[in-house]
Parts: structure tokens; sequence; C-alpha cells
């Protein structure tokens, strides 16, 4: 194999799995290691330049960055059940335990430009695009129907998730910065918007419209049928204060888990969840799943809606038929019949129906001769890397670019969309993506001694704590997650394995005496010949069976092998650069910071200030 090239941005980056899983690419164990030396107010300051909402997201995330963790794998690897960093949580104590002089360090938007952007919604993606661009000196104009800024944050997840202090705040900072909000404005018109002479305009409006179900007995029983999001919204903003008696809910994903439990806490006596697919197919975040049932939720799987009961335009139960999956040769799956009498129509009763069956895009407003082109499923045509649509003004984001995702997509759609602009708007090529900033720097404290805790913390994952059921369920408004306490916040900051200070290896330096080889917990390091990747995979102290986590082999050393270190299971606890006795190992912390809207992702900065050298 060729030697790796440790100076490659992505090379070390993808070694941080949480990081790399991340789709803003937050600097993960960075921020839990200030959370660690108690410094919250560093590491909110390090969320809130990757992901803009640490409060929001430190509650409502979709943890992509979990399931990553490597702490899952090596406890995995040890026969212990696999759980990860509470990431997502930890974020969260950043933005409980930060102190008010966070507001001061938020820097201060340049001078004016001359340029104008416009923003249409107000939701994650264009505050995103906002906050990178106003700090960049652009007059940023935010037009938004709703009288606050927030787009789904605040109309579709229920307070007793997310706290309505906590949008304000957030958003808060981002409005501070000089960004003209204009609520209670919806745009109804592309080419009214187009003419007002903005020199960009982005959509990031979301993907407002909630599917129906067609299906027998929809039309009478309309008065009991409610569309999820729609109704989750007028919970939101109290045009809805209760519900009746009994009340089904159908959809896999997170707004069906919303919907549930805020029916749940407005008063209904019986709640059911009824899913088409199998549990665990469901859409939803398993830990969504979990908290529905913990709240005494049943969740039915396989049934297939065929009809709602109605007397006298009342809707009084819905029909099913129950299911099973079956798996074709290439695994690909079908909804059939058991073949049951029993399961051909099975009544459930109830007295409401919220349906939250998929969300699609809707751009009523934007004219089909604006130049915009659209493809035959109603998304706009746009440039996978760059959001840039076929008007090259317009960029799109978020759910409006290519269907409803989360949060942290929305985020990183709007740090790209705001790159893309800014380029633009300096005549620069939108396509050309500039490299991240990248660091490397030596955590030696001494011979045996580095500025980091590198011993492993044996705990397993700790339970954030819940609010009383009994106060939790009888008010829409209870935050039902307390959130660690400092306590708890510091040990599980402590089972985070420090991923980002990365084992680097000096191949001029290593006498080939195996110290570390033999030192290594995990044995992830093996001194072989060297090889194609799929035979060294084989020959390796323990087969390194990942083949999405690279190898890392160095060059030639003086007796023809090579050093081939597994990445895949490595603790970066630096026991083999403690015992090495040459210093061919170093423990070197890597920090990424991606490319944001600004001087740095132009053409034109200076040779000086130009990104992607690892120093």
């Amino acid at each position: 194999m060729r030697a790796t090239e440790v100076n490659d941005p992505d090379y070390f980056h993808k070694v941080v799995d949480c990081q790399w899983a991340c789709p803003a690419h937050t600097p993960v164990p960075e921020y839990i290691r200030l959370i660690a030396q108690g410094r919250f107010d560093d590491a909110y300051m390090v969320n809130w330049v990757s992901n803009v909402f640490p409060g929001v997201l430190g509650r409502t995330c979709d943890r992509p960055c979990e399931p990553a963790c490597r702490r899952g794998r090596a406890e995995e690897a040890n026969a212990v059940k696999p759980e990860p960093v509470a990431i997502c949580r930890l974020k969260r104590v950043a933005a409980d335990f930060k102190s008010g002089e966070v507001r001061a360090m938020i820097p201060q938007p340049l001078p004016r430009n001359g340029k104008t952007v416009a923003c249409v919604g107000a939701g994650p993606a264009s505050l995103a695009v906002a906050r990178d661009l106003a700090l960049q000196g652009y007059a940023v104009t935010v037009f938004d129907g709703e009288n606050k800024a927030g787009g789904f944050i605040r109309t579709q997840i229920p307070r007793f998730r997310l706290p309505e202090q906590v949008i304000d705040e957030e958003t808060g900072y981002i409005l501070g910065l000089g960004v003209d909000f204009r609520a209670g404005q919806r745009i109804d018109s592309m080419k009214a918007l187009m003419a007002q002479g903005h020199d960009a305009i982005f959509v990031g409006c979301g993907a407002p419209r909630g599917r129906d179900l067609p299906i027998p007995g929809r039309t009478e029983a309309s008065a009991d049928i409610h569309i999820g999001i729609d109704w989750l919204a007028s919970v939101s903003f109290g045009h809805v204060t209760r519900v009746k008696p009994r009340v089904l809910v159908l959809g896999g994903g997170n707004t069906a888990m919303d919907c549930c439990r805020s029916a749940r806490r407005l008063g209904a006596s019986s709640v059911k969840v009824v899913v088409r697919s199998g549990f665990d197919e469901m859409k939803a975040s398993p830990w969504e799943k979990e908290d529905a049932q913990h709240e005494g939720i049943p969740i039915l799987n396989f049934h297939v809606p065929k009809a709602f009961v109605h007397e006298d335009g009342r809707l009084v139960g819905m029909q099913f038929e129950i299911v099973k999956a079956v798996f074709d040769e290439q695994g690909r799956r079908s909804l059939v019949p058991t073949g049951r009498p029993e399961d051909q129509e099975v009544l459930i009763d109830c007295d409401e129906v919220l349906l939250a069956v998929g969300q699609e895009n809707a751009f009523p407003w934007i004219e089909r001769d604006s130049g915009i082109t659209f493809d035959p499923w109603g998304l706009p045509v746009l440039d996978a890397k760059t959001f840039q649509s076929t008007v090259p003004k317009v960029f799109f984001g978020g759910d409006a670019a290519f269907g409803p995702k989360n949060i942290i997509t929305a985020v990183a759609h709007g740090h790209e969309a705001a790159v893309s602009i800014d380029r633009f708007l300096h005549g620069e090529a939108v396509t050309k993506r500039p490299p991240p900033h990248v660091n490397l720097v030596s955590q030696k404290m001494g011979i045996h001694e580095w500025s980091y805790a590198n011993a492993p913390s044996n705990d397993l994952r700790h339970k954030v704590p819940w609010a009383a059921a009994e106060k939790a369920l009888a008010s829409i408004k209870v935050e039902v997650e307390l959130g660690f306490d400092l306590a708890t916040a510091f040990k599980e900051a402590e089972r985070c394995l420090n991923c980002d200070v990365q084992t680097v290896f000096a191949d001029k330096l290593c006498i080939e005496c195996d110290a570390c080889v033999d030192i290594c917990p995990v044995d992830s390091i093996t001194f072989t010949d060297d090889g194609e990747e799929a035979d060294l995979r084989t020959r390796l102290k323990a087969p390194a069976t990942n083949t999405a986590q690279a190898l890392y082999v160095s060059a030639l050393l003086k007796t023809r092998r090579v050093m081939v270190k597994d990445e895949d299971v490595c603790l970066h606890c630096g026991l083999c650069a403690e015992r090495c006795p040459t210093g061919a190992w170093d423990m070197q912390k890597f920090l990424l910071i991606t490319t944001q809207a600004g001087p740095r992702c132009r053409d034109s900065t200076p040779q000086s200030q130009r990104v992607g050298v690892v120093s």
C-alpha cells in the first residue's frame, strides 16, 4: 500500500468519527474537553461557530454523531453493551451552564459591503445563512410569515422538548447581528421578490406541506382528521388546547412521536401510534420511540390503513389490514397480507386522527416562468454542492432543497449556501469549495505526560434525568428532560476517547522494537510485510474488518516491513507514544474548522490567509 498521507485534511477528519458524521462537522471532542475543564462559554462558542444553535440542538438534534462514536465500537469489542458518549446532551450542558459573557464573545459584523441578500423563511437554514453573511457585512433581510423567527424549530417541535426561551435566545443572537427580520411577511411571488433588486436570494422555507391520506371516509370525517405538522403548529401557537379522548397517530417518524406525546399531554385518555412498517424500520430516532413508549404510548406496527370509519360525519374508528414483511433475493421489502382472515379487517376505535405520514415540498409562490427549474417531484433543480438553482442568484437549502431532513442538515446547507453566495457576489466560481483550516499540534507536556486526560473511563453512559411523570404529562410546556447536572456532565465528558488527539507516526525514528505493539490495549498496531489492503487487513494482530475506516500505513521501514495501524478501534490512550523509546509515536491534536463565508473562502484571499495548511 502507499504510505498514508496524513497531511490530507480528510484522513484524520475521518478518524474523528463524530465530527465526520456531523453534517456541520462540529469539532465534538474539542468542546467536550472544554466542558470537562469547566469552560462552558468556550464550549458553547465552539458549537455556535459550527452548528449555530447549541441550546436547540442540545435538546432536539437527530444525533448522527452518536451512532458513529468510537466509544460504542470499543465497548462492543469488549463485550460491553455499546453506548456512545452522550454527545447531544453534552452540547446542552454547554448551553445550560454558559454565562452571560457569551453574548460579548459573539463576533461583531464587518462594515456593510453594499450587497443585499434576501432569505425566504426564518428556519435553521435561512438563519445560518443570515448569521454567516451578516458577519461579513452583507445586508441580510429575512422574510417569514410568522411573528417570530425559528421556522419549524418553533412550530413543529413541542415545548416539552424545546422551551420557547431557548429558541428566542438563539435566534436573537443572529437577529442581533443587524439582520432585518420582516415578521409576518410571507413571500407570495418569487418574481416580485426578484424585482426588489437583491443581489442574492436564499430560499429556506422548509417542506411545509404534510401528506394526506386519501382513503375511504377521509372527506366525511374530515373534522376529526388533522395533518400532523399543521396540528403541531396549532398546538405551539395555542390554537389547539385539547383533544378528544381516543387519538390515533398514523406514521413512524419523529413528527408522529411529537404528535402522540403532545396528544397525551392535551388530555387524551388513549393514544396509539399505528405504522405500516415494522417497529425497527420506523424512521423515528430510537430515543424518540423509547420516549413515547416510556410515557405509555403503544406503537402498533404492520397495520395498513384501509378506511376511516364514521357515523353521521363523526369519526368513530379506523379500519386496518395487518400485513407482514417479505424480502426478495435482492433484500427488497414488500408488505403482503398475512393470509389470516382475522387480519383483513381490524377495527381500532378512535375519536381523532393525526396524520404524520410524511412531508413534501410546496412552492406555489414560485412562478414556473421565473427561470427556476423544478424536477418531476416538485423539487428545485440544484447543484448538490453549491445549492445554486438555475437562476444563478437564487440558492436553496434545508428542507426546501432536497426534501425533509433535520435541523443539523439544514444548518450545514446554510453554511455551504453562504459560501456559494459570498463567492458568487465576489465574482468567483461557486463550484470551487476551499479546503478547511487544519492544525496538528503535539500534546507533549513531558516524556510521559500529555495536555489532555488520556486514561479511558470505564463508566457506562449516564442517563439524563426526567421531570416527574405527573408533572411532565400534565402540561404541554413542562420540559421533560432536565439535562445533566455538573457532576454527571463531568463524568460523561470523561467517557470521550479524544479521537481528535491523533497517533502520529514518524517512520524515520522507529527502531521496530514492537514496544507499541505489546502495550496497545486493543491490538490496533502491527508490523508486517507490505501488501494490498485486502490482504493486509487479514494479517494484522487483530483483523481490521471495518473497511469504512482507513488503515494508517507507514513508509517502508529498515527491515522492509511497514507499520499498519487499524484506526477503527484505537482508544487514543497514548500508551504507544508513552512506551516508544525513540519518540516515533506522538499524540497530536487535530483541529478541523470548516470553511465558512468570508475572506478565507475566496480566491482573492492573500496567500498568508489561505486555508488548508497543516501547521
